[in-house]
């Protein structure tokens, strides 16, 4: 399954090895949307994207690699850098960082990720050694974007900030934090509209000083 902006055709592209990698991925991030990550065999997944176990054990080592390479495609398909760079040239920092957090919210929100994050969520309470490589490969990115972003604007004069990486860690609890865990619970709660989302990014934006104007 692919989300807006990634297309089969692109995924297609590339060496027969990565057309490969992307065609057992495809199959089992579809059939563990479809039946449940622990009713999914490694067998079911062949089947479905033709290839081989011998394969599928070479580019992922089991099932939780396949998980874990779900987990990293989705976090790299919603990472910070803008999708149309030429449509935010002229934006200015808060409007760029409320950009991120409509698009990070709108992804979160769909059936595909809070699935994926319930499966992660299980995967994690059962393999603690599972849940410290998603941190790293999930998390930590996130983090680290977003202190990269933070720390420019410091250095630009463009943003008051004195701990970039603190800042980063603020800002995803604030738009993202209470929202996820209702997902994850399976509690029925609209997710943030935009004009919360802005609402509670007004005493961020106003405490670090972020630059309104391009």
């Amino acid at each position: 399954m692919t989300e807006p902006g990634t297309t089969l055709s692109q995924r297609d592209t590339g060496s027969p090895r990565e057309r490969r990698h992307n065609a057992i991925l495809d199959a089992a991030e579809a059939l563990f949307l479809e039946q449940g990550y622990d009713r999914t065999s490694l067998a079911d997944i062949v089947r479905r994207s033709g290839g081989s176990l011998a394969t599928l054990y070479d580019l992922f080592g089991n099932k939780q690699g396949l998980l874990r390479a779900m987990a990293t495609r989705w976090s790299e398909e919603t990472a910070f850098s803008p999708p149309d760079p030429a449509a935010t040239a002229a934006m200015s920092n808060v409007d760029l960082l409320k950009s991120y957090a409509y698009r990070q919210s709108d992804a979160m929100q769909s059936p595909r990720a809070i699935a994926l994050m319930r499966m992660l969520v299980s995967e994690s309470v059962r393999d603690r050694d599972f849940a410290v490589g998603i941190y790293r490969d999930i998390h930590l990115p996130a983090i680290a974007e977003l202190t990269e972003l933070f720390t420019r604007w410091a250095a630009a004069g463009e943003a008051d900030i004195d701990d970039p990486e603190a800042a980063a860690k603020l800002f995803l609890n604030i738009v993202f934090g209470d929202s996820m865990l209702n997902a994850l619970a399976g509690i029925e709660e609209e997710w943030l509209g935009r004009e919360e989302i802005d609402w509670r990014l007004r005493p961020f934006i106003s405490h670090f000083r972020i630059c309104q104007i391009h």
